[in-house]
């Protein structure tokens, strides 16, 4: 186990890999709009950074579409999610 690749933490990387597979099932409500998103990663604090991309990353609607859609998915799928942030 070492610091610099990582290879100890193996709950942030299983949170990573949570995070992921919940993104890839959010994403077809974005892609629907026009949009999409890219996990950007996870924080160390487990707060998920991610970018809207599309018709969603200029939408005024953007705050709310992370907040009340990404965030509440991910902590209902990820409970150890601590917020999300764009980016």
């Amino acid at each position: 186990m070492c610091e610099h690749c990582g290879c100890g933490d193996k709950d942030n990387s299983s949170v990573h890999q949570q995070v992921k597979d919940a993104i890839d099932q959010i994403r077809p409500y974005l892609q629907g709009h026009g949009g999409d998103i890219e996990l950007v990663g996870v924080d160390p604090d487990n707060t998920v950074r991610v970018r809207l991309q599309g018709a969603c990353s200029g939408c005024p609607g953007a705050v709310q579409t992370i907040k009340l859609g990404v965030e509440r998915m991910l902590k209902q799928k990820v409970p150890q999610v601590k917020g999300v942030v764009a980016v």
